[in-house]
């Protein structure tokens, strides 16, 4: 099999890494692709944004199945182009892209659906601002959730109790053109779920936690994630199936209703609230740095999944199996990120960083006179497995302390709860016993 991927990024590299490890391992392309996944695959100068590029690319390769990475070419338009040329592509249409492209349709689509999700306002304007606030955070004692109504890259979000830097984002989002999205707050843990879908079937992938703000115990600014973990020890049982049955299935069914089947991943983004389960947003695509641990863990064959899922041919009895092991993945970010992405910067260490049993993903890498620097906020994300979450995280840690990048920055409590939670509960087992 023929394999063409688009995109460049951390997400990508993680796709390709597993469908290597398919066998037969299909013959693998990537655009524009970067160093880390040349090493996998063959790449080819197409950019991400040029969807003439593209279709010729495909045109010249013939794939038997094209996989769009990342959310921009999605919705822009991307899979359209390419189906329209006679390829099989696994990602959603623009049409269906816009879950992820404006967050207040994917609000009108939950809500006809019945999906649980927060209370929202969309506001279009500053001077309805004041009376959106008040109406999604009635009690004015709660966090405020503000949300660029687009393609943020994950740093369109900001939570926060003050007031004033809710207003000073929205108002800053409103004046570059755009919408705002007023949420309540939603408490409680968040997870991940990737949903496999042929536009009237689904197949759930196993769930995942990624961290978004920028420093350790959850300081800092939201960023794109820097760092995720699965599985989820302290889920509650039957989660996975209770979010396909509230949320994916339904969101799937409204959407065919409408005529814009669905067919790629569907991004459960979920909270875990005091209330039950919510929809926090969806996304069109793999998320990344949650892609670098569930397809690490799964077992599967990866490229007949996503061909049967592009060719509308999906069983959704299908049973995926997984490997025991946990595994954690710590992102490595270049000085300044989030607010800005120093590029440029020479990236050693990464040899010295997989002799500790882990695995390096390019996700903002480039070359420079032939030598590794960083091309991104997001440089690298280092994945490491174990027995179970307290080994997988050392081991994710102890290799990520041998990339050296100047002045570059991770986080050092990935999955750190989780681990404590679970040795404390295994303990007070054999205690018991």
């Amino acid at each position: 099999m023929k394999i063409l991927v688009i995109g460049s990024g951390g997400r990508e590299h993680a796709i390709l890494r597993r469908l290597a490890a398919d066998q037969p391992a299909p013959e693998l392309h990537a655009a524009p692709g970067n160093p880390g996944i040349a090493q996998l695959a063959t790449c080819h100068d197409a950019a991400v944004t040029d969807l003439d590029a593209q279709v010729r690319l495909a045109q010249e390769l013939q794939p038997d199945l094209v996989v769009i990475g990342p959310e921009a070419p999605l919705v822009a338009g991307s899979a359209d182009r390419l189906r329209e040329a006679g390829f099989t592509v696994f990602g959603p249409s623009a049409a269906a892209a816009h879950l992820e492209g404006s967050k207040s349709w994917a609000k009108e689509i939950m809500a006809a659906a019945g999906v649980p999700t927060a209370a929202s306002v969309t506001i279009t304007a500053a001077e309805q601002l004041a009376a959106g606030l008040d109406r999604v955070n009635p009690l004015g004692d709660v966090p405020y959730v503000v949300k660029a109504d687009g393609l943020a890259a994950g740093k369109g979000v900001v939570v926060t109790t003050d007031r004033d830097a809710a207003v000073t984002h929205a108002e800053a989002v409103l004046i570059a053109g755009g919408s705002v999205v007023l949420e309540e707050y939603l408490d409680g843990p968040e997870v991940s779920l990737f949903c496999v879908s042929d536009g009237t079937r689904v197949v759930p992938l196993a769930p995942a936690q990624d961290f978004k703000r920028a420093l350790d115990d959850d300081e800092g600014p939201n960023t794109g994630g820097m760092g995720a973990y699965s599985p989820l020890p302290w889920a509650p049982e039957g989660l996975t199936e209770e979010v396909l049955e509230k949320v994916a299935r339904p969101t799937i069914a409204e959407l065919a209703g409408r005529d814009i089947p669905f067919v790629g991943i569907l991004y459960c983004g979920l909270a875990l609230t005091s209330r039950g389960l919510r929809v926090v947003e969806f996304n069109a695509r793999f998320g990344d740095p949650e892609t670098q641990v569930v397809l690490e863990r799964l077992t599967s064959p990866f490229a007949p999944l996503l061909l049967s899922a592009a060719r509308g041919e999906l069983a959704e009895d299908t049973e995926l199996s997984w490997s025991g092991d946990a595994a954690v993945t710590v992102v490595v970010a270049s000085a300044g990120y989030p607010a800005s992405a120093r590029s440029g910067d020479p990236i050693t260490g990464i040899d010295a960083c997989e002799q500790q049993g882990a695995h390096v993903i390019h996700a903002g890498t480039g070359l420079a006179d032939g030598a590794l620097v960083s091309a991104g906020g997001r440089v690298l994300s280092v994945v490491a497995t174990g027995t179970d979450l307290e080994q997988a995280r050392a081991r994710a840690l102890a290799a990520t302390e041998e990339i050296v990048l100047a002045g570059s920055h991770h986080r050092t409590d990935i999955a750190r709860r989780a681990a404590a939670e679970a040795r404390a509960t295994a303990r007070g087992a054999e205690e018991s016993a």
